[in-house]
């Protein structure tokens, strides 16, 4: 796998973290069309390519089993691509490896969201979400607060609480023009 000192920071693949239900593909989407990117969900390509549901992925095969396609999915991306915006999914960086793979290929970007906040979406989430499924609001609570220290790692946290996914999106583009400004400013032809 290359490190991301290997890549010119302005090829980097950008990948978006944070729990199930934050916003990271509709992010993903507006992110990409704004920086004529192509979006990659890996959740909706595991989808398509078992022709089923993530909920029903999780109960034909097991959650360890979706772990065992979602990394080799990731790692292949990492190591093979450019240029892509990634959504992962919420569980996604639980594995080790996988965490390691985005943090030296790609600009890892934290999608954090109160749990006030998430909690609103609740009722537009349990049905697709297989670690949402026969929980108790209280067990829901304890895995979002227990997720977020592996989401503690990354190159930049956006609190998305207060802004809609067009208004995150534009912040990770400011981020991400003021990085590549002071680490690889565009050299003028002499």
């Amino acid at each position: 796998m290359q490190n991301n000192t290997e890549i010119p920071l302005r090829e980097q693949n950008i990948v978006l973290i944070g729990f199930m239900g934050v916003g990271k593909t509709t992010i993903g989407s507006h992110l990409a069309r704004k920086l004529y990117r192509d979006f990659v969900d890996i959740d909706q390509e595991i989808e398509q390519e078992y022709n089923m549901p993530t909920t029903e992925i999780f109960k034909t095969y097991g959650e360890q089993r979706f772990r065992e396609i979602e990394k080799e999915h990731i790692l292949k991306l990492c190591s093979n691509t450019r240029l892509k915006i990634i959504s992962v999914g919420g569980g996604a960086f639980l594995q080790e490896e996988v965490k390691q793979a985005c943090l030296a290929s790609s600009i890892v970007f934290f999608l954090d969201l109160n749990w006030n906040s998430w909690k609103d979406r609740l009722k537009m989430l349990i049905d697709t979400r297989p670690n949402l499924q026969n929980k108790t609001l209280e067990e829901i609570e304890e895995l979002f607060r227990s997720r977020q220290d592996i989401y503690a790692v990354n190159h930049s946290k956006i609190d998305t609480d207060q802004l809609d996914a067009e208004e995150v999106a534009d912040y990770i583009i400011q981020t991400l023009n003021l990085g590549w400004e002071l680490y690889e400013p565009t050299r003028g032809l002499n």
